[in-house]
């Protein structure tokens, strides 16, 4: 199936399409699996989870008080600002699976390399591919994964429909977000020549 793990909804701040645009851009470009990942909400998740049980996995792009993580099959909202720490413990709690985005783009507010090696331990995923990120800053984090041991992933973060499509992974079925995380491992990342036209902020 094909999955993208990194995009966002008009429930984001920065965000421009509508749940119904991303279903129909999802069918359109055959996506089988999607995590929303807002900016600090989970309400726009939530009601496409609701409408779009199959294609949908529950996620929140948190701000920390130092970089953002996702969390990934969470349940309820994580609010912003909390310690790091705290923010990942949180989506454990809830059975989530925590994924770095972006961790080494020197154009956002990030985590310093070393702190991303303190908080190893809490990390499950770490994003080696966002399209808004230059290409040394996609190479650092692939090596920070392969370097921690950590599974590797191709996010869209996609602002608007249109922006989806262009990248996606591709894994077998799952039926826990610990063999989903298995899987995931082994995915096939694909990134088409039309992906990344920017900065994103």
């Amino acid at each position: 199936m094909r999955i993208d793990l990194h995009l966002h909804s008009l429930y984001s701040h920065d965000g421009r399409s509508s749940l119904d645009e991303i279903v129909a851009r999802c069918i359109e470009c055959r996506l089988d699996r999607i995590a929303l990942t807002d900016h600090n909400t989970i309400e726009g998740a939530l009601k496409l989870a609701s409408v779009a049980p199959e294609l949908a996995i529950v996620g929140e792009e948190v701000k920390t008080r130092e970089g953002e993580v996702i969390g990934l099959f969470i349940t309820s909202r994580i609010q912003p600002y909390l310690p790091p720490e705290e923010v990942m413990d949180l989506i454990h709690g809830m059975g989530g699976l925590t994924y770095v985005p972006h961790p080494l783009d020197r154009h956002r507010a990030n985590f310093r390399p070393e702190r991303l090696i303190e908080l190893s331990s809490r990390i499950d995923v770490i994003e080696t591919y966002n399209p808004w990120c230059d290409t040394a800053a996609n190479q650092a984090a692939a090596k920070l994964a392969e370097d921690l041991g950590k599974v590797a992933a191709t996010g869209s973060d996609a602002h608007s429909a249109h922006e989806l499509g262009h990248s996606w992974m591709e894994i077998d079925d799952y039926d826990s977000p610990q063999t989903f995380l298995e899987q995931l491992r082994y995915a096939r990342h694909v990134v088409t020549a039309s992906s990344g036209t920017g900065r994103r902020a």
